[in-house]
């Protein structure tokens, strides 16, 4: 049960980092400033499902992975200490700022500077959660991959 729901909720923060990292780079390409906007301020509202998925999808992976000395789980352990602090220290507060700014129309030089780097975080936590992903399946085939070989 603790594995389907570490899954599911790594699986949501996968699918709503991505949804915000892909609605932010299109109303940035094609959109008008009511449009970022927008953008900007559904971000900051889906941060209710984000941040307890991911809080579920850390603590349930550390609990699953407790005791196991397998390198594929000490790199997941890393990389969820880096998708944590890149989320609290840069995603968090530039969704704060950049949903005022947006909100205040103030479309300047610091907005987009701020944009930017929400976007190079958001990229790297995509890339960390989709390997975190692909690392979790590859230890779940494991033990069928041993089982079927031992007999």
């Amino acid at each position: 049960m603790k594995t389907k729901i570490h899954a599911a909720a790594g699986a949501v923060a996968l699918i709503t980092v991505s949804a915000f990292w892909l609605s932010t780079a299109t109303a940035e390409l094609l959109g008008d400033s009511a449009a970022i906007t927008t953008v900007k301020n559904c971000v900051l509202a889906g941060m209710v499902a984000l941040i307890p998925a991911m809080i579920i999808a850390g603590a349930s992976g550390f609990s699953l992975g407790k005791g196991w000395k397998s390198p594929v789980v000490a790199r997941k352990k890393w990389r969820m200490r880096i998708i944590a602090a890149n989320g609290l220290l840069v995603l968090v507060p530039s969704a704060f700022l950049l949903s005022s700014f947006a909100t205040a129309g103030r479309f300047d030089k610091f907005f987009a500077v701020v944009q930017a780097i929400e976007l190079v975080a958001g990229a790297t936590n995509i890339a960390l959660l989709s390997l975190n992903i692909r690392d979790g399946l590859s230890l779940r085939r494991k033990p069928l991959r041993l089982a079927t070989r031992a007999r």
